[in-house]
């Protein structure tokens, strides 16, 4: 009992609880067996009552874990399927929420707002003269080319965790609000889904119903095929994207940064005055890029080469200067080749033609398929 009594010792007020209970029993046991059922009735209500407290403790605790669970899967699902954007607090929400207003007219009858500019519309970015690879099959940030063009800190991404293949948002250019969509070669190499098509419909019908003339910075190797694509109406919903966009009845300026192929290639021209293309030295559209195809088109030209991989090469150069961007700007399929530095002063001019052509017409929405 010494040792269990010592203070020193971690373990003396359990031991000593234990020896303590050890002596109520006996004691119990000596006044007969009536008492100590009794007894053992009492500690085994208050077990039971000290198991169903700490029970109902656990369960609220889950309970309250579950509900901070749902409201996170809530905001996620929010965020994810309805292409919303997700703030970390209350007064962040407020903010987004003003600056997304602040590209909007305040009624459908008006333009929407100029700001004073704080950017230089002239202003070049070297980076942006290496930023495409040379290999078509490797990726750059497209994110990276929308930031510089636009005004500096003026992009506000919309649906950034939905239809990620597609990047959708509202910018500025010389003060001059605009929506701007670009596709993202680092998601299925900016292939358009069912979901950034639809995303891309969103936009632009924001855009004509707010009188915001529309830019597309583009990099598109067609719609996602596959399995998956068929399931979702991929083509469905991007025909759908593409009767929007000739439907918007407000002005259109595309730039060709590298891919424009297929169906959804097709998205960067419309007809009319104030519809502006133009294209980087990097640019290569048509109805299919040649890579993947040369095998099968040469196959029987290339088995009876000595060197395969010399005779691929060597018709690789040949076909990549027939589809040089010059060549087609010769043949006017397309406006005009303008050096990557000066993106931005060109679409800065452009916005401001735009901006004397807008008007406030109701849009103009109609059968889609």
């Amino acid at each position: 009992e010494g040792s269990v009594l010592d203070p020193t010792n971690p373990y003396a007020a359990s031991k000593a609880a234990a020896i303590n209970q050890l002596r109520q029993i006996m004691a119990r046991l000596v006044r007969g067996e009536s008492g100590l059922r009794l007894w053992l009735w009492q500690q085994a209500c208050r077990a039971h009552h000290a198991d169903n407290a700490a029970r109902d403790t656990a369960s609220l605790r889950s309970q309250l874990e579950y509900e901070q669970t749902l409201r996170l899967e809530e905001a996620q699902a929010h965020t994810r399927e309805l292409h919303t954007q997700r703030a970390s607090s209350e007064a962040e929400a407020f903010e987004m929420a003003k600056r997304f207003l602040s590209y909007l007219p305040n009624c459908v009858d008006e333009l929407p707002p100029l700001v004073t500019p704080t950017d230089d519309p002239d202003r070049t970015d070297d980076a942006l003269l290496e930023i495409i690879p040379k290999d078509p099959r490797k990726v750059y940030k497209m994110h990276q080319i929308v930031e510089s063009v636009v005004d500096q800190g003026t992009f506000f991404e919309i649906g950034r965790k939905w239809g990620r293949s597609i990047i959708t948002g509202l910018a500025r250019f010389n003060g001059i609000p605009v929506a701007l969509f670009a596709e993202n070669p680092r998601v299925y190499g900016g292939a358009w889904t069912a979901d950034a098509s639809r995303k891309l419909i969103r936009l632009i019908d924001l855009a004509a119903t707010f009188h915001l003339p529309l830019i597309h910075l583009e990099d598109c190797p067609g719609f996602l095929i596959g399995k998956q694509s068929e399931e979702e109406a991929t083509i469905r919903y991007g025909s759908a994207a593409l009767a929007a966009l000739g439907q918007a009845n407000v002005p259109f300026c595309s730039v060709v940064v590298r891919k424009a192929f297929g169906v959804a290639g097709a998205a960067n021209s419309k007809p009319g005055s104030h519809h502006f293309r133009a294209a980087w030295p990097s640019g290569d559209w048509g109805s299919l890029p040649i890579e993947g195809g040369i095998e099968v088109a040469y196959k029987a030209e290339l088995e009876e080469a000595e060197d395969f991989d010399d005779h691929l090469a060597r018709i690789k150069e040949r076909l990549n200067r027939l589809r040089s961007p010059f060549r087609s700007a010769e043949f006017f399929e397309i406006e005009e080749i303008i050096d990557p530095r000066k993106t931005r002063s060109y679409l800065c001019h452009w916005a401001k033609i735009a901006r004397s052509a807008s008007r406030t017409d109701a849009p103009q929405f109609w059968y889609r398929p």
